[in-house]
This record gives C-alpha cells, structure tokens and sequence, in this order.
C-alpha cells in the first residue's frame, strides 16, 4: 500500500508525494493540492519590491527652544486624537505637507521661519565655571611617554 505525505511548500501549497517501496524510482510530485489559495498571486519581485526597507540616513540639526517645544505639543495632539507619534514622524510629516505646497506658498512659508545659526548652541557660564574633569590615568601615560620622547 503506497504512503502518502505533504510537504509544505513556499507557496502555500501540500505536495503529495508518492513513496512505494517496491518502486526504484525517485519521489516524484505526484500532486500539487493547494491548502490556501491567496487572493491574490505576488511574483517575488513584486514582494521584494513592497516589502523593501527604505535606507535610513541620521543627522542632526539646531532648533530654537520655542519650536522645540511645538513638536512636543504636536505630540500631545495627535496623542489625544489616539495617535502616537515620535519626533522624526512629524518632521517627515511636516516635509510631505512641504513638498505639496507649490512655489509661492512654500516660498512664503519658509520667509516665516527666521534663520539661526548653525552649530552647536554656546556653552553657558554656568557650564564653563565647571572645573574640568581630570584626565583618566592611561590618556596621562600616553601624554607622559609623548613628552619623553
């Protein structure tokens, strides 16, 4: 009596194979019984292409307390109407809402933001009054062997 398996397979389909052991032939896919037919067919390309991580880029950049503080309440907002929301979402938010405007508009809206310096903000009195930190023993030995030589 010939034994019957199922596999399964990439596409969500049992594969029967056909196993008897009188046979010296090698399992072949007698059958191809599908378990659960997907609505609709995605080639792998086109999975590759939905599922595909855009590449991520860091930075960082200076903004005045005031608007700082704008993107927090922002945060609230969108909390209160049930979606939470980080920083960088708002910001990306914020640029799509941009780039729909046309010339004019943008134009006008980036003559109501007022231009800062860049850079890191000046470091306050009360910061350098600080003593400073001595420095840790091996960055000693190393100054001291470069003195020495």
């Amino acid at each position: 009596m010939p034994v019957h398996k199922t596999k399964p397979v990439a596409s969500k389909a049992a594969v029967v194979v056909d196993k008897t052991p009188s046979e010296k032939k090698p399992a072949t896919k007698s059958a191809i019984v599908p378990t659960a037919a997907p609505a609709a067919t995605l080639t792998t390309a086109t999975v590759d292409a939905k599922f595909k991580k855009p590449k991520l880029v860091r930075d960082s950049f200076t903004v005045p307390k005031d608007e700082y503080a704008a993107i927090d309440e922002l945060k609230l907002r969108a909390a209160q109407q049930g979606h939470i929301v980080k920083k960088s979402e708002l910001l990306r938010a914020g640029l799509k809402l941009l780039s729909s405007l046309n010339d004019q508009h943008l134009l006008k809206a980036l003559q109501a933001v007022p231009s800062i310096k860049t850079g890191r903000p000046a470091k306050t009195e009360e910061m350098q009054a600080k003593p400073r930190k001595p420095a840790s023993r091996s960055s000693a030995k190393v100054q001291k062997a470069a003195k020495a030589s």
